[in-house]
């Protein structure tokens, strides 16, 4: 694994390693909550902006891009 893990560390990630995808979902999810807690008010904005674009895309308002359309188009603009 790796040599900054303890022991028991290392035990942890393989037993985790071998559940379910979901299981393994909700631990990353309790972990990353422990480095970064929920701010309600910051997914509050999220959820709303999400709202947003999604009923500007149903409207007709805006025009989707296609992922990789848009990354090329990025690259070329910046030269990369």
């Amino acid at each position: 694994m790796n040599e900054t893990f303890t022991a028991e560390a290392t035990k942890f990630l393989r037993t985790a390693e071998s559940l379910p995808i979901e299981m393994r979902l909700a631990i990353i999810d309790r972990l990353l909550e422990t480095v970064q807690p929920i701010d309600s008010e910051v997914d509050r904005l999220w959820i709303a902006e999400a709202e947003k674009r999604s009923d500007e895309i149903r409207s007709g308002r805006v025009k989707p891009v296609d992922g990789r359309v848009f990354l090329r188009e990025a690259r070329e603009k910046l030269g990369l």
